[in-house]
């Protein structure tokens, strides 16, 4: 069954419980066989029978009295029946044999398998325990909800109505008990369906502090008891740039056990009303999910009609495989941003299939296409994959302890002006880890590429190659590797322990040349840092081989402290014996030695951890790379800060960025915490983002405020994204529902 959202509701189950408990003790009806008493207790209450939850009841009393001449069972003294793990508890209980009425007076009270536990004055059962009269209804639900009632009745056995019911989750003042609690629920009838499975109101109001502040002359929710139901679902009010004032309204709709959808229009005072909706659906072996909207959008450069949908699935094939797929599409993002549906700036689609086999062998193929909703990306150069596949398989260890890797892909990627390239490629991988006898650690890794391929329209796109290079391209490579640790490890003492370990690894092979004849798909993100200082590619992808001889050394440091906090870092970089021509200038490695990369991480307590890596010029010691946080737990607050300057990175980004950022939150007592977070463009001198938050919340009581404000980044090269500034309100009734207020 689907777990799905439903209309808000109020948590009386427990009431329904309780006025069926004649079904729990006493199974005989009007109908029951008249005669000579039954030669036990167990037998007068009919004790063994089958009620309605298909259980023997078992009973316990301080005394019970059978009189022959009204043919009535009555029970006091601690009256206790049990079905299951229900429970009911009165001073006296009373059953006319003749009439079928029962009777339980004195401290009533039912418990809940659940925990729930209600109380009544007085209950009498009629009509073979189908109907019933309450008096005085006091009861104690889930959630800490607290209902409380004049009286009740139910008839048919179906339909129950409380009169002046009161509800409510919020504890009750400790100094004070007769004080109204902070909201409560009040309304002259309360109508429970158990067929229909709705719960209906009359004259309802909600009341803070005694107060009513708001009121509805009737309104309907689903029964506690169901699973999932139709019905609307709360409105969420706003205001925006776009919208100016808007109201949207969802209807939920309960198809049947294994689907549903979601309708929901939102009228706005600028524009024509949008239709949204959302369907949901689950198979024995999968599941599917649909969102999807249409309207109309003016004041923008999208004016228009316009729409998006957004869609996945996944299902399981067997034991081995599974397949899937994601369907996302949008007419703009100013669409998107302008109906609150996001703002994504690229919107993916994708089907696949891919196999599992344990920890060996992984296999997928799938197909993808992009849909780039900047202006800056050129839809023209955005690529259309179909198909890709991909598969690996790790062998066992062998005698010696190595282990060798096998894998292959292949894709065919299309554009409507720009490369269009088709291409297969393979690696086989073998590692050896060996240990010497004075605890030194020894590697030997080899990896051989082999990639073939054909490529179109090179001289379209210079981005992804040269001109000159249409048709078949093959090409090979291999890399060979010994790498060498020697952790040396001493004794502080009191004070931990402390690792001082060099590291040197030699790395050659073939030298590859510029590549630039060959087109790159794959490679073209590439940052050098203390990740992959000692791969044997550092470039990500397939489409650009690292070539030559290079050594890479590192010295790795740690000071281990008794409590579970360290200081650890990592200093090192890479020697070749010729320039490589692959590397672009900024990248770190175009020359024959490379920029010095580092990290380093102190967490000396567990309240405390900075941590940071780096990349600094060869010759000047300037800072190509800094990336650092700082976080800190204080008890009732946190604060993290954070530094970012990167370079302009070949084929990605054309500015440097340096930036920071500082936020955090702080619990002001048991109920309020607060929140402040800020990110500024040192580069552009104005800040990136700001937001604050402040939440309350208790028992029974949510309310959250927000704020956010962005600011556009740079024209020059996101002329298309706008900032923005975002206020939310949020009001949260517990069991009851959310409402909220926001404004753009």
């Amino acid at each position: 069954m689907l777990p799905a959202p439903r209309p808000d509701r109020l948590r009386f189950a427990g009431l329904l419980a309780l006025t069926a408990f004649g079904l729990l003790l006493a199974p005989n009806g009007p109908g029951a066989q008249q005669g000579s008493p039954p030669s036990s207790p167990q037998g007068l209450m009919g004790i063994g029978n089958r009620g309605a939850n298909d259980g023997p009841v078992t009973f316990t009393a301080d005394e019970v009295e059978y009189d022959q001449t009204e043919n009535r069972v009555t029970a006091r003294g601690r009256v206790e029946a049990w079905q299951g793990d229900r429970v009911l508890r009165a001073d006296e209980f009373t059953y006319d044999r003749d009439t079928g009425v029962a009777t339980a007076t004195g401290n009533v009270a039912l418990i809940e398998p659940d925990g729930q536990t209600l109380f009544a004055d007085r209950v009498e059962l009629t009509d073979g325990m189908r109907d019933a009269a309450i008096e005085g209804i006091r009861g104690l639900l889930a959630s800490n909800a607290r209902v409380a009632a004049a009286g009740g009745r139910r008839t048919g056995g179906t339909v129950t109505d409380l009169a002046r019911v009161v509800y409510s989750s919020c504890d009750l003042c400790a100094e004070d008990p007769t004080r109204p609690p902070l909201w409560q629920l009040r309304a002259r009838i309360a109508t429970l369906d158990s067929v229909e499975q709705r719960v209906r109101y009359r004259d309802a109001s909600v009341q803070f502090g005694g107060v009513p502040l708001l009121y509805a002359p009737y309104f309907s929710h689903a029964s506690p008891d169901a699973p999932r139901a139709s019905g609307f679902l709360s409105p969420t009010l706003g205001q925006t740039r776009f919208l100016g004032g808007f109201m949207e309204l969802p209807y939920y709709w309960a198809i049947d056990e294994s689907s549903d959808a979601t309708i929901s229009v939102t009228a706005s005072t600028d524009q024509l009303p949008n239709l949204g909706g959302a369907y949901r659906r689950r198979f024995n072996n999968g599941e599917v999910a649909f969102e999807g909207s249409i309207g109309n959008l003016d004041g923008t450069d999208a004016d228009g009609i316009g729409g998006h949908i957004f869609s996945q699935g996944r299902f399981t094939l067997d034991e081995n495989w599974r397949a899937g797929f994601a369907l996302n599409r949008a007419s703009s993002r100013e669409y998107l941003q302008a109906w609150r549906y996001g703002a994504p700036r690229v919107l993916t689609t994708t089907a696949y299939a891919e196999g599992f086999w344990g920890a060996e062998g992984y296999a997928r193929i799938d197909t993808l296409l992009y849909q780039g909703l900047d202006a800056a990306n050129s839809t023209d150069l955005t690529p259309f994959v179909l198909p890709r596949g991909y598969a690996d398989y790790v062998f066992p260890n062998d005698s010696l302890g190595g282990r060798f890797t096998v894998d292959a892909s292949a894709f065919s990627l299309f554009r409507a002006s720009g490369t269009d390239t088709r291409r297969i490629a393979s690696r086989a991988t073998y590692e050896l880890p060996l240990v010497g006898d004075l605890g030194d650690i020894w590697t030997f890794r080899t990896h051989a590429d082999v990639v073939g391929g054909w490529v179109d329209g090179l001289a379209l796109a210079p981005t992804f190659g040269n001109a000159g290079g249409d048709g078949f391209y093959g090409r090979g490579n291999i890399r060979t590797a010994v790498d060498w640790r020697m952790p040396f490890l001493r004794s502080a003492g009191e004070y931990g322990s402390q690792i001082i370990e060099p590291r040197v690894q030699l790395v050659t092979g073939p030298a590859t040349g510029a590549q630039l004849r060959f087109p790159n798909e794959d490679s073209l993100d590439f940052e050098f840092t203390d990740a992959n200082l000692f791969s044997l590619n550092r470039y990500p992808g397939r489409d650009r081989f690292e070539g030559g001889t290079r050594a890479d050394a590192a010295l790795r440091g740690a000071w281990l402290f008794p409590n579970g906090g360290q200081l650890e870092g990592l200093a090192g970089r890479s020697v070749r014996l010729a320039t490589d021509e692959t590397f672009a200038d900024g990248s770190g490695l175009e020359n024959r030695s490379s920029d010095w990369v580092g990290r380093v991480r102190l967490a000396p307590v567990p309240w405390l951890e900075l941590l940071g890596r780096g990349r600094l010029d060869k010759d000047t010691g300037e800072g190509r790379l800094w990336d650092g946080t700082a976080t800190f737990f204080g008890g009732p607050f946190s604060l993290s800060g954070g530094y970012l300057l990167t370079n302009p990175a070949p084929n990605v980004t054309t500015r440097k960025r340096e930036e920071f950022s500082l936020g955090g939150t702080f619990r002001i007592n048991e109920n309020w915490r607060v929140g402040l977070f800020g990110r500024y463009d040192i580069g552009l001198d104005r800040p990136v983002a700001a937001q604050a938050s402040a939440t309350y919340e208790d028992e029974c009581f949510i309310f959250e405020t927000r704020f956010v404000r962005s600011w556009a980044e740079d024209p020059t090269t996101r002329a298309d994204y706008t900032g923005g500034t975002l206020l939310l309100f949020r009001v949260g009734l517990k069991t009851i529902g959310d409402f909220g207020l926001r404004a753009l």
